[in-house]
């Protein structure tokens, strides 16, 4: 024997208009950008400046005069930001151009800062 209520056919018992009526009101939901990160690739005394402007064109799609500008950013100051994007995107491009030095025998290194 079954613990289940049996089904009615018969609509429930109406006591007064909206009695036993539950009404949602939908809220609106607040839907917020994703949080975007800086790629940043820092200054080191050995990786070839050709070899940095490289990776920004083939990694970052740079022109070669944008690259050029980073690469020497880069040199002079130490770091320079290469792109910014979503939290995934920004940690590919750190991990295409890290393996990317190191394939070639360089230390160049390359973070993600928050943006």
């Amino acid at each position: 024997m079954s613990s289940h209520p049996r089904a009615s056919t018969q609509p429930p018992p109406s006591g007064g208009e909206g009695e036993g009526t539950t009404v949602v009101e939908k809220q609106a939901q607040k839907v917020e950008p994703p949080k975007l990160y800086q790629v940043v690739m820092l200054n080191d005394d050995f990786t070839p400046m050709e070899f940095v402007v490289y990776v920004l064109q083939a990694h970052f799609r740079h022109d070669i005069e944008s690259a050029t500008q980073i690469m020497l950013k880069i040199h002079h100051e130490g770091r320079g930001v290469c792109g910014v994007f979503t939290k995934d995107i920004a940690a590919t491009k750190v991990e295409l151009v890290l393996a990317a030095a190191r394939e070639a025998g360089h230390p160049l290194q390359c973070i993600m800062e928050t943006a």
